[in-house]
């Protein structure tokens, strides 16, 4: 794996679980990201993951797919009961069984082994940003471009109410918990109600991806938000991508 500069140390070190079975991977990846400033904990199997994630704080996960006992969707499905964290899974394999099992289950993001240190780092950045959103104002925005999501209002989609500055979601005056990634990808959304939204424009604003990123963590991001807010919300316009419904 390659690396660079460490990043500057923070006021509180981002705990960090990494759950993976390879004793080699396992130590090449946590003296890794060590560097970087992350403090990481780790375990060697999915039940052994799930125990220490249950005991202790972390500030994001990062589960191989293919785990003893408990497996790596399995892992992250159990989390999801209980907790919103970030969640990075990697699989070894990167068929598109892995992926979609991953991120249906309720992961952010996905990354291929092997995988250089760089490439780790930028999408464990990514989420944490995404874990401690909020909205900057656009450059270049104009009114004509919708509601900012800096704004702190309300707003408002029939049953659907974006509260952007709390960063609450709600359907027919229900609160809806939503993973930071979930969250994001609906702001994005709410900022331009009615508009299509291409695929490659969701990966670059939500997931930070350039133009080789993988289309499917928008698609199945969505169905997730559509279980969550109702199905006619989200409209697919086939060919080009998704917009709200006002």
């Amino acid at each position: 794996m390659s690396s660079s500069a460490p990043a500057p140390a923070s006021a509180r070190p981002v705990r960090v679980l990494l759950v993976e079975d390879d004793e080699l991977m396992r130590r090449s990846f946590t003296v890794a990201l060590e560097r970087y400033g992350y403090q990481m904990a780790a375990a060697a199997d999915g039940l052994a993951g799930l125990e220490r994630f249950r005991d202790e704080s972390f500030d994001l996960l990062i589960l191989d797919v293919m785990l003893p006992g408990l497996d790596g969707i399995g892992l992250c499905r159990r989390v999801r009961e209980t907790s919103l964290v970030p969640v990075l899974m990697m699989s070894a394999r990167g068929d598109g069984l892995d992926v979609v099992a991953g991120l249906e289950a309720g992961a952010d993001d996905y990354v291929v082994k092997p995988v250089d240190t760089y490439v780790l780092v930028a999408r464990i950045r990514s989420l944490l940003r995404r874990a401690t959103y909020a909205p900057a104002p656009e450059p270049g925005r104009t009114a004509g471009d919708g509601p900012s999501p800096s704004e702190g209002r309300s707003l408002v989609f029939g049953e659907l109410t974006v509260d952007t500055g709390g960063m609450e979601v709600f359907v027919a005056g229900r609160p809806v918990a939503l993973t930071p990634t979930e969250l994001k990808l609906l702001l994005e959304f709410a900022a331009h109600p009615g508009i299509v939204l291409e695929r490659h424009t969701l990966l670059r604003n939500v997931w930070e991806y350039g133009w080789d990123g993988d289309s499917r963590v928008v698609d199945l991001c969505v169905q997730r938000l559509r279980r969550k807010l109702g199905r006619d919300r989200i409209e697919t316009v086939r060919g080009f991508g998704y917009k709200l419904r006002r």
